[in-house]
């Protein structure tokens, strides 16, 4: 039971991170109707600039310093190819999101060699229990700031000039234009709203347990990509449940591991392609996505 409720805590804790990178794609889809493939290399540019500050301008500034050059990469990827290419077909904008992906995942693994930077975290590789039951205190942490952020995300859809404009959007392109809704000015803010949580998210998940930055970082948006899915890619609720849904599978497939031996050694590692499938296989919008949705 102590290991049950321990993986559990660990899954809850990365589902959260995970929800806030699932949380980017869906605005990026909802805001701009593009399936966006370039969370991947701005997660690990997050990662890779507050690693490399850390040490000269110290934690804190380098965080938001990070932060910021990686919301500015989001916002010149938006406004210097996607807007140009407004109106092009899903599928199209999606393939370009790849050619980008890999232009800058090319310069940062160019960049990183194979260094593994270290993210100076003040709390360090620390645990926190309860009772018998252990958890980094990087990831309670995380969990803790990532809960804040989502709570936060959902009052300004919900309340916000820009949540109402983006719903409106999201429902009806034409006539919210038509009321004046400048969607290129949503689309860019969306944009930048998802860098700064794929950012975010880069500071926890190079923390404890994982041992730093590595080219590696890049694979977790992509587990992340099927939580989006699962939820529903037109959902933001989704997102937080298909987080969940993801981190807890994850976590309790790797803590069995060896129970699961027949399977093979690292199958945690597919088990959120597989969830993902298995859901689809039912409901081919996901959990929370309406039934029109285009996939690609």
């Amino acid at each position: 039971m102590t290991q049950f409720l321990s993986l559990l805590l660990n899954g809850i804790s990365l589902g959260a991170l995970y929800a806030l990178i699932a949380l980017g794609f869906v605005i990026i889809f909802k805001a701009s109707e593009v399936v966006s493939f370039t969370h991947g290399s701005l997660l690990l540019l997050g990662a890779y600039s507050i690693a490399r500050l850390s040490d000269s301008i110290g934690f804190l500034p380098a965080v938001l310093v990070g932060i910021l050059i990686t919301a500015a990469a989001a916002i010149v990827i938006e406004r210097l190819i996607i807007n140009r290419l407004r109106g092009a077909a899903v599928i199209s904008l999606a393939i370009v999101t790849i050619g980008v992906d890999i232009i800058l995942l090319t310069e940062l693994i160019r960049r990183l060699g194979s260094d593994i930077l270290n993210v100076p975290h003040p709390w360090g590789g620390e645990s926190f229990r309860i009772g018998s039951v252990g958890l980094s205190q990087n990831r309670l942490i995380a969990f803790l700031v990532a809960a804040v952020l989502i709570a936060a995300f959902f009052l300004a859809f919900k309340y916000s000039s820009w949540g109402i404009a983006m719903r409106a959007s999201a429902e009806d392109g034409e006539t919210a234009a038509l009321m004046g809704i400048r969607q290129g000015r949503v689309s860019a803010l969306a944009w930048v709203v998802a860098g700064v949580l794929a950012a975010v998210a880069a500071l926890f998940l190079v923390g404890s347990p994982t041992p730093g930055v590595t080219p590696t970082a890049y694979a977790v948006a992509l587990r992340a990509f099927p939580a989006a899915i699962l939820g529903g890619l037109d959902s933001t609720g989704g997102a937080l449940v298909g987080g969940l849904l993801i981190g807890i599978a994850e976590a309790m497939a790797a803590g069995y591991q060896d129970q699961l031996l027949f399977l093979g050694r690292g199958f945690s590692a597919v088990v959120p392609f597989i969830v993902m499938i298995i859901v689809l296989m039912f409901r081919p919008s996901g959990l929370f996505g309406t039934k029109e949705l285009t996939r690609v």
